[in-house]
């Protein structure tokens, strides 16, 4: 297990223990974090498990392909640490990870 916290947009906090393999869109469904619509089911086609990863995690969070970077442009709350949720694998180089959830999905 890899233990990752989501913090949502009004602070309030979820310790999760992820499988290792599962991405982090699942490992907070699975968690009952509130915040990640993935309306699409993790198939990188919508935006609505946008998150924002701390920057000392950011370098281990896999790279961002072409899609995801497309969908990112669209949503109106990016920052430097944004991904999508659905395409970042847990791994254990993610353990004590810090996610942020915005406010608003696309």
């Amino acid at each position: 297990m890899v233990k990752i916290r989501f913090i949502e947009h009004t602070g309030v906090e979820h310790n999760v223990d992820a499988l290792k393999g599962e991405t982090l869109m699942s490992a907070a469904i699975n968690n009952l974090v509130p915040g990640i619509d993935a309306d699409c089911g993790g198939n990188c086609a919508c935006g609505t498990c946008h998150i924002v990863i701390e920057k000392e995690w950011l370098g281990s969070s896999g790279e961002i392909g072409s899609d995801e970077q497309s969908l990112l442009t669209m949503t109106p709350e990016i920052s430097k640490g944004s991904r999508l949720a659905c395409q970042v694998v847990v791994t254990p180089a993610l353990e004590g990870a810090v996610v942020r959830l915005p406010e608003f999905q696309m």
